[in-house]
């Protein structure tokens, strides 16, 4: 998912530090021809100007927690949970089917003659075969469609984030969702620099969407989904039927 959806915003941060560059440029230029122009015609050796030191300041933002911590993206990924439910019970009843023929084969094998035993194998087999296909089907149209949610919140957010980082006096700002090796920044003080809440909270004015509504009985608001490895609808593959 991440990588579609960071290719826009690098874009519009490579377009804004273009943009910084190109002003410094034509900034710098006037000075030196000034000075050029205004220098008398002297054997004296000409002095270096002392270069005026520069501050960079770098920010770092989630754009994951960015996305899917706005009200739009838990609204969204709450519906995306809803609609496959029925899928994810359909999964779970294959899943519970193919568990109980492989405990009927542990618990009998040694007791059915070969033909029994091959046919219950093949059975258990061709079980596996289809309920993996199932898995893997629904696996890739969920994780397309939260891709397709990221991409369009990230089309808005983008915008404000090279806002936001321009009028605060940001020189750079880093996407932090992946931590290091999977991302080159190895350590940031989040709390001094960090502006995902900020860029959140701005989101959530201008898009107008209220924060969901909590679940009935829920103490506390519904953890966001993980967006780092595409969310699977039902527990992890049972293991291989016993040979």
């Amino acid at each position: 998912m991440k990588s579609k959806f960071v290719r826009v915003l690098l874009a519009i941060a490579a377009t804004y530090t273009f943009s910084a560059l190109a002003q410094t440029g034509s900034a710098a230029t006037p000075s030196s021809t000034a000075a050029n122009t205004s220098a008398p015609a002297s054997s004296a050796p000409a002095t270096t100007p002392t270069p005026t030191p520069t501050t960079t300041k770098v920010g770092t933002i989630n754009i994951q927690d960015a996305i899917f911590g706005c009200n739009e993206g838990r609204r969204d990924m709450e519906a995306l949970q809803k609609k496959y439910e029925p899928k994810q019970a359909e999964l779970k009843t294959q899943n519970d089917e193919l568990e109980a023929l492989k405990k009927q084969l542990t618990a009998t094998g040694d007791k059915l003659n070969e033909e029994a035993a091959a046919n219950l194998r093949k059975q258990i087999d061709t079980k596996q075969k289809s309920f993996d296909r199932n898995v893997q089907d629904a696996q890739e149209e969920i994780g397309n469609q939260q891709q397709e949610v990221a991409s369009r919140i990230l089309s808005k957010m983008a915008p404000m984030i090279v806002t936001y980082s321009q009028e605060n006096g940001f020189t750079l700002m880093v996407d932090t969702s992946k931590p290091w090796p999977q991302s080159p920044v190895l350590w940031w003080n989040a709390d001094a620099v960090d502006i995902t809440k900020a860029v959140i909270e701005a989101y959530n004015v201008k898009s107008g969407v209220p924060a969901p509504a909590a679940p009935a009985g829920a103490t506390k608001p519904a953890a966001k989904p993980p967006v780092s490895t595409t969310p699977k609808p039902v527990a992890p593959k049972p293991s291989e039927p016993p040979k």
